[in-house]
């Protein structure tokens, strides 16, 4: 029996939300959220646009191996003159590694005429070939039908006939898209009724932009009406004044309605994470005062409000933040999340009595770092680490007994300004000390290269292990040059393993070493790496 409940979830946030101003995914970053939307269990995960630039280009070049997710690729329908099989746009579309594509095409008649210059029946057959030839090489195709209800205001005819084309060819979804933001809920809810009954809602999805700060109402309202997928990017992430946020709308429609969208409550207890997981991936600091999500959301400060959450915390609070990986923060005395720190162990093996005093102090130890400036929601070995060695789990591999750094700035014999880096490190591995010297195009690179020299012949799981990311955050700039730093290294290994860890320090290159550290250690301890001279760890 057809599930008419089922609202289908598609996250543009690898396209839509590389448009923002300031946001520029490399290939790690993209991979690294795609499989935070794959571990969630998002229907459609779109990746870009190949041929758009050289990242879409490395990041479609082989499946990110989603296991749970459709991943999409993004495009245009053919162009004007040409066949849908001699496109070279569409070509690149086809040939990619995506299971499914998204097409989008003109329906507002406005921009066939001015900005496409041809003729109206030409747009619509565009929209039919392209569709109906992407599905002999596609498991799945999607039509974008861009300004949509602008152009279903200024001539519904024309703007149906554009969508009944792209369905009729075989289109899985006919997207209806808010592409300028322009357009509020009773209007949208009233043309997406009016599709509904031509096209079924089955295949009518909402695609909605933000700049009447309506998108996540304008979704809602579009579901209601009929539309059975919907939209978005992780924290409303886009151009201009962002897209639907679908962290929020997985929310509302968990928590406020009786739709399904395809996650369980574990699913749902792990949307704060994604939410800061990319603001750590780009950068940024959270937005404290987001729904459901934000540090702020579950905040109370002082007076009748906080007595009134102590009686009973449905006064103010319109879900148990929990339920999304949130928790009550009262600013006079903080309320750490247990339930949040006993799911994340439970996610890498350790089953802990909620009882265990050890979970008090693993608390306490987690927002301590915090305060300090740690984020562990986008560097899980790190948070890992932290647990096992609170457990005793974790065997010292290596310490460091100093390491310094030079750095030369000169002009070489080609009359060239030349900056070359210099590290020296020495360490204690199982009693006995080893002293090596890297050269490297920066400090940290150095750093690393000296720390592999010393380790790789003691431990040779290391020889496979790369740095693919290197993030660094000024957490107080109020500081000037003596800021706190954050450095977030991801690194990889011919397994196919990606973890990311963290350093803080006032000194970049001494949170770059316990970042390194951390990442080293993660790799040795999943290797089961032997201390030599001792037992199996």
């Amino acid at each position: 029996m057809v599930n008419d409940r089922r609202v289908y979830l598609f996250d543009s946030t690898l396209r839509d939300g590389a448009q923002s101003q300031g946001v520029d995914f490399s290939v790690s970053d993209k991979l690294a959220i795609a499989r935070a939307l794959d571990r969630l269990g998002i229907d459609y995960v779109e990746g870009g646009w190949p041929g758009a630039n050289p990242t879409d280009d490395a990041f479609f070049s082989e499946s990110p191996g989603l296991e749970r997710s459709r991943f999409v690729a993004f495009g245009m329908t053919r162009r004007p003159g040409r066949s849908a099989e001699n496109d070279p746009g569409l070509a690149g579309l086809l040939n990619s590694s995506a299971e499914a594509v998204c097409m989008v095409g003109k329906t507002w008649d406005f921009h066939v005429d001015v900005a496409l210059e041809i003729e109206r029946s030409e747009n619509v057959a565009m929209i039919a070939d392209s569709v109906a030839h992407a599905l002999t090489r596609k498991e799945e195709v999607m039509f974008d039908a861009e300004h949509f209800f602008d152009g279903y205001k200024a001539n519904p005819a024309y703007a149906m006939e554009c969508l009944e084309a792209a369905h009729k060819a075989g289109a899985r979804w006919v997207v209806l898209c808010d592409t300028n933001g322009g357009t509020l809920p009773d209007e949208v809810a009233r043309i997406v009724g009016q599709v509904c009954e031509k096209i079924p809602g089955s295949h009518v999805g909402i695609h909605c932009h933000n700049d009447t700060e309506n998108a996540v109402a304008n979704s809602l309202a579009a579901i209601h009406a009929g539309a059975r997928q919907v939209q978005g990017t992780i924290n409303g992430l886009g151009e201009r004044c962002g897209n639907a946020n679908l962290i929020s709308l997985i929310a509302n429609l968990m928590l406020k309605t009786d739709y399904d969208v395809g996650l369980d409550e574990h699913a749902l207890g792990q949307l704060t994470h994604v939410s800061r997981l990319l603001d750590d991936r780009l950068n940024r600091q959270p937005q404290r005062h987001a729904a459901y999500v934000g540090e702020a959301a579950f905040a109370h400060k002082g007076g009748l409000h906080v007595s009134a959450v102590a009686k009973d915390p449905r006064t103010y609070e319109h879900i148990d933040p929990a339920r999304v990986g949130n928790r009550r923060h009262i600013v006079v005395s903080d309320q750490a999340g247990r339930s949040n720190i006993l799911a994340r162990l439970a996610e890498i093996g350790i089953d802990l009595d909620p009882k265990d005093p050890g979970v008090n102090k693993l608390v306490d130890e987690v927002k301590a770092r915090e305060f300090e400036g740690f984020a562990y929601d986008g560097a899980e070995a790190s948070f890992e680490l932290l647990a096992r060695r609170a457990r005793g789990e974790v065997p010292s591999y290596f310490s460091l007994a100093r390491f310094r750094i030079m750095d030369d700035r000169r002009w070489n014999a080609r009359g060239e300004l030349v900056t070359e880096s210099e590290a020296t490190v020495t360490l204690e591995v199982a009693g006995k000390a080893k002293m090596e010297v890297a050269d490297g195009n920066g400090p940290v690179n150095a750093l690393d290269t000296a720390l592999r020299k010393a380790l790789v012949p003691l431990y040779p799981q290391l020889e496979d292990m790369r740095l693919v990311d290197y993030k660094v955050r000024i957490l107080t700039p109020q500081a000037g040059t003596r800021a706190v730093t954050r450095v977030m290294i991801e690194s990889a290994d011919s397994q196919g393993r990606r973890w990311t860890t963290i350093g803080v320090s006032t000194n970049v290159i001494d949170a770059s070493f316990n970042a390194l550290h951390d990442g080293i250690t993660w790799k040795l301890l999943q290797d089961g790496a032997q201390v030599p001279g001792e037992g199996t760890p």
